[in-house]
C-alpha cells in the first residue's frame, strides 16, 4: 500500500506558478506509476500529468508547456510545477499512485486527500 499526501496548492493570480508536493510513504515508491488530477467544482476528475516509472511523462492538452510532472524517488516525492496559470485551472488537485500505468484515466488504486489551487483573473 502506498499513503499519498499532497501541499503546495493555494491562490494565485493569473500568469502565476504554483509548485504541488505530494509525498509518499508506505510501499516501494519506484515500482508505482504517479500521476496528478484536478476537479473543479460540478465537473469530472480529470488527468493532469502523468509518470511512470522509467520517467516517460504525460499531459493533458489543455496544461500541455505549462506544466511539468517529476518525481524525486529518492525522497518519494512527486511534483507538479506550474506556470502560466489561467482561472481554469482552478481545481482540487489529487495525486495518485497505481503499479499499472494508468497515465491519464482515473484508475489508479491510491489516491491522496487533495490540495486546492484557485487562480483569479
Amino acid at each position: 500500500q502506498v499513503q499519498l499526501v499532497e501541499s503546495g496548492g493555494g491562490s494565485v493570480q493569473a500568469g502565476g506558478s504554483l509548485r504541488l508536493s505530494c509525498a509518499a510513504s508506505g510501499d516501494t515508491y519506484t515500482d508505482y506509476c504517479m500521476a496528478w488530477f484536478r476537479q473543479a467544482p460540478g465537473k469530472e476528475r480529470e488527468g493532469v500529468a502523468a509518470i511512470d516509472i522509467a520517467g516517460s511523462t504525460g499531459y493533458a492538452e489543455s496544461v500541455k508547456g505549462r506544466f511539468t510532472i517529476s518525481r524525486d524517488n529518492a525522497k518519494k516525492i512527486l511534483f507538479l510545477q506550474m506556470n502560466n496559470l489561467k482561472p481554469e485551472d482552478t481545481a482540487m488537485y489529487y495525486c495518485a499512485a497505481d503499479r499499472r500505468d494508468w497515465q491519464l484515466l482515473p484508475e489508479y488504486t491510491y489516491w491522496g486527500q487533495g490540495t486546492q489551487v484557485t487562480v483569479s483573473s
